[in-house]
């Protein structure tokens, strides 16, 4: 009895979200076998895509380590080092491209792969 009730209020509770969500407006769509379904519009996105930022992140941490993996320890370090005897930019890209524990630790991961 007490599963009933869970599952009632729960199928309850998924109507009055999709209840709401409808107020804002829906879109119809007729399926291949030729069912119409109505499904609420998605709103438009506020804010700072945070998702985006991460994934941006995470791509460049993956390249510096491609680079670190492919390049080697010494190579890398000496790059490095070049850039940060250049002017301005040169040293601020130096200061990102720097090797810390994060891209030493995906480069593990990577080093078997590369060359």
């Amino acid at each position: 009895m007490v599963e009933t009730q869970q599952h009632f209020r729960k199928r309850l509770f998924g109507l009055g979200r999709k209840h709401a969500a409808m107020a804002n407006g829906y879109t119809t769509r007729m399926r291949g076998d030729g069912l119409i379904v109505v499904k609420p519009r998605r709103r438009a996105r506020r804010g700072f895509p945070l998702r985006g930022l991460l994934a941006l992140s995470a791509g460049f941490f993956v390249f510096k380590a491609l680079m670190f993996a492919s390049l080697g320890d010494i190579t890398y370090n000496e790059r490095v080092a070049k850039l940060q005897q250049g002017a301005q930019l040169e040293q601020l890209g130096s200061k990102l491209m720097q090797a810390d524990p994060a891209t030493q630790f995906i480069a593990g991961f990577i080093d078997p792969f590369v060359e």
